[in-house]
């Protein structure tokens, strides 16, 4: 499934407004202090792991949450996922369905001495979803409960495995009998160019998308798609910044390359929200995964875009 509702903007980009200005410089600040301040941060790295979670901890207290751990235990360490809630004021039946907004907040290791700062990935995902945070904590209730969770563990060696943070995280949601009733993974947000040729594709998908990788991507399996669709329809009513999305066969390489793999193991509806990592971005799970190399005006556009997405995603029709 490509063919998505709404039209991409195309032409130049409004300027920003305040509140993406004001968004904008939240982002800079905080995928500067993940990816430059605490630096690599991985179970290998575990201090810096450490350091970034507490960081999110205090960044999620600031904002008038009271943060949780959910804890586990890998190669004698103790990591943990962190969530923050805004409870529905729907019905009880309304408010008991969830939307989850979530970002990993581990960096890739990619070997001994060279390591990823992990600014783009996935230091903008963790900063768009704390920018959200912030924005619903000052927003009128809305009827589903949203949840703001940050994952550790997505890069390898964990990936997909049953030490995945996600995938620990969603596993317990249906344990629990949870209705998650949406998912959006933040992922790798923050690489825009203007240069034609710029953007690749796995096979066929070069000859029905754009060759220029100046948009976000809105990204599922076939049984997400209509999550897809609500999702890239609302953005592209709201926001003025140019969005391809599609609905895809799990077996594609990307599709299921982020943390909404996880709740679509336990059948929850999922999505990827992403720049397309590195089918577009060349410096991606490399030393120089650097904040430098980021757009964070488009970055403001795209995550000041989302907030009448989860709007939409958090209202019972």
């Amino acid at each position: 499934m490509i063919r998505m509702p709404g039209s991409s903007h195309t032409g130049p980009l409004p300027p920003l407004t305040a509140h993406q200005q004001q968004v904008r410089d939240e982002l800079e600040r905080d995928v500067r202090l993940l990816s430059e301040t605490i630096g690599p941060r991985h179970v290998f790295e575990y201090d810096a792991l450490v350091s970034a979670a507490e960081f999110i901890e205090r960044s999620l207290s600031d904002a008038g949450y009271t943060p949780a751990r959910q804890e586990y235990e890998v190669n004698n360490r103790v990591v943990w996922n962190i969530e923050a809630a805004l409870t529905g004021t729907g019905t009880p039946d309304v408010a008991s369905e969830i939307v989850v907004i979530g970002a990993h907040y581990d960096s890739v290791q990619i070997g001994i001495g060279d390591d990823c700062p992990g600014a783009n990935d996935n230091g903008t995902g963790v900063a768009a979803v704390l920018a959200l945070a912030r924005h619903f904590a000052e927003h009128p209730p809305l009827q589903r409960t949203i949840r703001f969770v940050l994952f550790v563990n997505e890069e390898p060696p964990y990936f997909q495995t049953s030490d995945m943070g996600s995938l620990v995280y969603a596993r317990a949601c249906a344990q629990r009998n949870e209705r998650i009733a949406s998912m959006l993974s933040l992922e790798t947000m923050g690489y825009y160019t203007d240069e034609p040729k710029s953007q690749q594709y796995p096979a066929p998908f070069g000859m029905l998308y754009p060759n220029t990788g100046n948009f976000i991507t809105f990204v599922g399996d076939i049984g997400a798609g209509s999550l897809v669709r609500q999702a890239i329809g609302v953005f592209r009513e709201h926001a003025q910044f140019p969005s391809e999305g599609g609905a895809l066969p799990s077996f594609l390489p990307g599709v299921g390359w982020s943390d909404h793999w996880s709740f679509r193991q336990q059948g929850y509806p999922a999505i990827m929200i992403t720049d397309t990592a590195p089918n577009r971005y060349p410096y991606y799970h490399t030393e120089n995964d650097l904040a430098d190399h980021l757009d964070f005006d488009r970055l403001a556009h795209v995550v000041t875009g989302l907030e009448p997405v989860v709007v939409s995603l958090a209202t019972s029709r």
